[in-house]
């Protein structure tokens, strides 16, 4: 793939389209980055995130971004935030993802649960997500806990691990069924 992108903070997603598609061009993190946030209409409300495909992360955060604003980048990862508890999150998150091992969504997890740890959100976090692309034109990772009470990185490393067993078997399932093994539900031979 070309990288990873995306819009937060008050956020337009086409911003993190916009990140990817230069990114196909041939434009670093850095430079998608810098292009999108001198360009783009209400940039001061946004934060913009992206890692290329050589690893090499940017990030913008806007003058109007709200609350309490921090943002941080190493090789492979790019992390900001806003209404942070303290400004040190980010950087936390990508010491957590650099200290990790594994498949991708294990290292992120890491991350996330190392931000709650140092201190999250100053107010109460509700939701978490994460979407990841692979060898094929979709997501092969697209999970979400919304609007709970309980911890919701907790709960998505719940979901993640019983999700991961079954990601090879879905990729499988939709380029070639004929190959794939059981679903295990009734009616299934």
């Amino acid at each position: 793939g070309v990288g990873a992108a995306l819009s937060q903070n008050v956020t337009d997603p086409r911003l993190g389209e916009r990140l990817l598609d230069l990114m196909a061009l041939g434009a670093s993190a850095a430079t998608a980055v810098g292009t999108v946030s001198g360009t783009s209409p209400h940039i001061q409300y946004r934060q913009l995130l992206a890692v290329d495909g050589a690893g090499r992360a940017a990030v913008f955060s806007g003058s109007s971004a709200l609350g309490n604003v921090g943002e941080a980048s190493g090789p492979d990862v790019a992390s900001a935030g806003n209404l942070l508890s303290v400004d040190t999150i980010p950087r936390t998150i990508v010491e957590a993802f650099l200290a990790s091992s594994g498949h991708l969504a294990d290292r992120l997890l890491a991350a996330m649960q190392a931000a709650v740890d140092a201190g999250g959100e100053a107010g109460p976090v509700h939701s978490a997500g994460m979407k990841l692309a692979g060898e094929v034109p979709w997501p092969v990772v697209d999970l979400r806990v919304d609007w709970t009470e309980g911890c919701p990185v907790a709960e998505l490393a719940q979901v993640w691990k019983v999700y991961a067993p079954q990601l090879d078997d879905y990729v499988t399932r939709a380029l070639d069924p004929s190959s794939a093994p059981n679903y295990g539900v009734p009616g299934d031979r």
